[in-house]
This record gives structure tokens, sequence and C-alpha cells, in this order.
């Protein structure tokens, strides 16, 4: 008898469990993925605290997948807490410019979004039919994020002496900046959340990708000749962009 002719396949991944979890008041959608690569279990949770991600290696007991959960409740509920409940713009709430927050006030008639002062408080005038708000807003950072953010990339590339082949404008949920080998430049609208430090960091971070393509000690040593706060901005950054993220403009 022959052994070893036939090499048996490898078993096809298990189709992604969906199902929500409770985590302190909050109901969120649960998405159990099944990875052949995967040695241990990890947890995500999505931008925005949209649902949790948990990636499993394969076959693996449901009931672990339950208990890492139960390990890491703590976790979860303080990066949670950092996210608002309810993230939907509308008149009344507050929304950060340049990281100063500003009243929402809602004003019939023509118009777009004005910067002002009601009570001496910043606002943001929405002008229009109240139905459109959330999109005028929208469309308010994309313009204030074209303004920085192209006085910032003329500023740092010509400390660095390269050229940014183009510059992008996006709502990206997994990066707030990209740079290709080509030079283009990417920036997610809503940094113009952020203070003005941290937009100069993520503009001077990009820009600094454009002399050096990767994260090592020469590329972090220029990016904090650029901005020289960028410890400090990426540490902001890291602990309030997911808030950020989970405005929801539409």
């Amino acid at each position: 008898m022959v052994l070893g002719l036939f090499k048996s396949r490898p078993r096809p991944p298990t189709a992604p469990i969906e199902r929500m979890h409770e985590i302190g008041t909050r109901s969120l959608p649960l998405r159990i993925v099944e990875n052949a690569r995967a040695r241990r279990l990890t947890l995500r949770i999505e931008t925005g605290g949209k649902g949790l991600r948990v990636t499993v290696p394969p076959g693996i007991d449901p009931r672990e997948v339950d208990r890492f959960l139960d390990r890491h409740r703590g976790w979860l509920e303080t990066r949670l807490a950092k996210l608002p409940d309810d993230a939907a713009l509308r008149p009344g709430v507050k929304l950060p410019l340049r990281g100063v927050p500003h009243l929402i006030v809602h004003q019939p008639g023509r118009g777009t979004v004005t910067v002002d002062a009601v009570e001496g408080e910043p606002a943001l005038i929405v002008h229009g039919d109240g139905a459109h708000l959330q999109r005028r807003l929208a469309d308010f950072l994309k313009r204030e994020a074209k303004r920085d953010i192209e006085i910032l990339v003329a500023k740092h590339t010509a400390s660095v002496g390269r050229r940014a082949k183009t510059v992008r404008y996006r709502d990206t949920t997994s990066r707030w900046g990209s740079c290709t080998s080509d030079g283009t430049l990417s920036f997610s609208w809503r940094i113009m959340m952020a203070p003005k430090t941290v937009i100069d960091y993520l503009v001077a971070h990009e820009v600094s990708h454009l002399k050096e393509m990767n994260h090592g000690p020469k590329f972090w040593a220029l990016c904090r000749e650029l901005c020289p706060r960028t410890d400090e901005a990426r540490a902001w950054l890291k602990k309030n962009g997911g808030a950020l993220q989970a405005i929801r403009f539409e």
C-alpha cells in the first residue's frame, strides 16, 4: 500500500458569525471571523464604535470567544466610553472646528455655512433646508480642509525639497492620510475637527513620506523637524480620533 499519494485538502474557513454583543449600555454588532493564519484571538473596535470584530484561529470553541470578550470587558468599556452614544449632527449640538467646539445653529434661507458667535459662543450657522444640514456641514469641512491643508502642503514640501503630484480629500475610515509612491497625498477632511497642531502633524507626516517612504528613524526625525509637536499630536489623534470618526454626516 502506498501512502501519501493524496494530500488532504485544507478545511474551508467557516463563514463569519454575526450577532449582537452587550457591553455597558450599548448593544453592538459583533462579527467573529476565522483566519487560517491567526494564532490567537484578536479584538478590534470598528471605526467610530460602530461594531466589534474578533478574529480567531480555525476551529476554535465558541465558548472561548465568549471568555475572551469577558476578559476584555473593561478595556472595551473604557474605549467605548470615549465615543458619543448619539453622534448625529443637529441644531444645538457642538461640532469641533480646528479643535474648538462650535454650536450648530440652523437658519432658514439661502446660504451655506458661516462661522459666527451666538451669545459670545463660537457657532456654525447652517443656512438652507434643515434636511440638508449634515451634508452642508460636511461640505464646509471639505472646503476648510482644502484651504488649510494646501497651505501646509506647500510649506512642508518646500522644506523637504519634494513636490506633491496632487492632493486629494476623502472620508476614509481606516486612516487619516496617505502618500503613494507617485507623490499623491490623500487626507481625511474630518481632520479639520482636530486642533491645528494635529492638522499640521498629519500633513507633515504625509509630506515626510515623499522623502522617506517608511516609518523608520529617518522618517520620524524628518516628521519632528517639520512638526516639532509630532509626539503630542500623535497622542491626541490616537486618543480622540475614534470620536471624530464616529460623527455622522448623513
